[in-house]
């Protein structure tokens, strides 16, 4: 089992008068609501700016990049250009097993059940069901502890719960860590990054781009393959998963 000590820290990387961009930890909750720790909480203790509206959300036990609105107006155009898929989203994972396909396309009906938190791969369409749509591309495998683990880039074309982590543990490929889905690798989180981030600022039409590389764990196994590769796992061309995405 590999650990890492951790503190509950978000690193801003861009804000100016009407939103912020910055990484979210292992363990800090998406929003407010009494849970703690939150980000609006550890970014107000940074910036010092009391009022920050949640527009989108990342699972506690997982990491990545989040914007926040400074004002209702910003909340309101960010979460539009949530509604027309216009905010886009790189992942990566750490999968237990490899993929068929070095790369590829995943297209699920989905059923969350409320109750159980969970969700589902359904086999026909009825009432509370959704269509699951994502591509993936294979970067790296591994060998720890007698088993191969992937490092996998993911573009999602719908934004469902729990999506990347049912979609790949119904292939029998858990995320590292998701024991919910059925991991059999002991980990303190889920090995899911939300890596990179890119938009048009709703009010200066400046297009933006954030990256920022997953904190060790598990990932930490693939580093040195990237190192010697001489790039980022972020870097390569998106083209094939915008590819596959385009065609389903």
């Amino acid at each position: 089992m590999l650990i890492t000590d951790r503190k509950a820290e978000a690193a801003v990387l861009f804000q100016d008068d009407e939103l912020l961009v910055c990484f979210k930890p292992y363990g800090v909750f998406s929003e407010a609501g009494g849970k703690k720790p939150n980000m609006p909480e550890l970014l107000r203790a940074q910036t010092g700016r009391e009022t920050l509206y949640t527009v989108h959300r990342l699972d506690r036990t997982t990491q990545g990049l989040m914007v926040y609105a400074k004002t209702a107006e910003a909340a309101k155009r960010l979460s539009a250009l949530i509604r027309r898929d216009e905010i886009e989203k790189t992942y990566l994972a750490v999968v237990e097993g490899v993929p068929g396909e070095a790369r590829g396309a995943l297209c699920d009906l989905l059923y969350f059940d409320r109750q159980r938190n969970k969700s589902y791969v359904v086999d026909r369409e009825r009432r509370g069901v959704k269509k699951a749509l994502l591509a993936y591309e294979t970067l790296s495998t591994a060998a720890h502890e007698g088993r191969t683990l992937s490092l996998v880039r993911i573009r999602l074309q719908t934004g469902r719960t729990h999506q990347i982590r049912v979609q790949f543990a119904s292939r029998k490929m858990p995320l590292v860590g998701d024991r919910r889905y059925g991991s059999a690798v002991p980990c303190q989180s889920i090995m899911l990054c939300s890596a990179a981030l890119s938009f048009v600022h709703p009010f200066t039409g400046e297009a933006l781009r954030f990256t920022h590389e997953p904190e060790n764990d598990y990932f930490g196994l693939f580093r040195d393959q990237r190192q010697a590769a001489g790039g980022s796992w972020l870097v390569i061309s998106n083209q094939n998963i915008n590819r596959h995405c385009e065609a389903l």
